[in-house]
């Protein structure tokens, strides 16, 4: 299937590695133009000269740090100005820090808000005047825990959620503008931060690493974690021609894990 993608223009938010890189690269082969961004120019320089071996779309990136206003504004600008237009954006940022209620001060609770709500609503400020010239579309990652609170993430919890209502929100009011907007939801996807995560758990368990693991495998139905790659088309779909009358919706890439309706 032609999902349409070629020669699109495309802002991945958080693309040095991971579920964006993924994302990013998926995009890359089906021929869009890509931008990448994060904060660490030597990774992104590193998945730049990766993507363009596919000699399929443009790649290009640009270093940004999510809680500067400013970095963000010049991070589309960027796009705009390299590839022309801006069809698509895909927003992400890493996951807040691991913990309870009472681990949390005022400084984490704002930190988190900045990074992972804030920083989605000022890139969609500063790339809307762009995606309203001929429709475009809008893709926020979430996590899994904007349908099933996970426990020991109360900061993800809560903002994780926030970006539920504002994707909710913006699929109507940017509806008249033809702008799809999608929120998509990872369970366990292998990346750096599910790592992260696996050692703070065997920590307060006592557990190994491997027994963290297959415990938390052995509580999703297909008994295996996902990857990035898997993730990256569920997007790919969303943001493509195929996909012209869903919006407002999220959709779960978790193997089947959660069991709530």
């Amino acid at each position: 299937m032609d999902l349409g993608l070629k020669g699109k223009n495309v802002l991945v938010v958080a693309s040095s590695q991971g579920i964006g890189k993924a994302i990013a690269q998926t995009l890359v082969q089906e021929g869009s133009n890509v931008m990448l961004a994060s904060r660490n120019e030597i990774k992104l320089n590193l998945v730049k000269e990766e993507l363009e071996l596919y000699e399929s779309g443009k790649v290009d990136w640009v270093q940004c740090d999510l809680t500067k206003p400013e970095e963000i504004k010049a991070m589309v600008e960027k796009t705009v100005n390299r590839f022309g237009g801006l069809d698509i954006l895909v927003n992400n940022a890493g996951g807040p820090p691991a913990g309870g209620f009472e681990d949390m001060d005022d400084e984490k609770w704002n930190a988190a808000f900045e990074l992972n709500l804030l920083s989605y609503i000022r890139v969609i400020r500063a790339a809307l005047p762009h995606l309203k010239e001929n429709g475009g579309r809008i893709i926020n990652i979430a996590s899994s825990s904007i349908r099933e609170p996970i426990p020991g993430l109360i900061l993800s919890n809560t903002f994780r959620m926030g970006i539920v209502g504002l994707a909710k929100t913006l699929a109507d009011e940017f509806a008249p503008y033809n702008i799809l907007v999608n929120t998509v939801a990872p369970g366990r996807i292998l990346t750096e931060r599910i790592s992260q995560l696996d050692e703070v758990n065997a920590v307060k368990s006592g557990k190994t690493l491997d027994e963290v693991a297959r415990t938390a495998e052995d509580a999703i139905p297909l008994k295996r974690s996902g990857t990035p790659e898997e993730f990256a088309k569920v997007v790919a779909f969303l943001v493509s021609d195929a996909n012209t009358y869903m919006t407002g919706s999220s959709f779960f890439v978790d193997g089947g894990k959660l069991r709530s309706v």
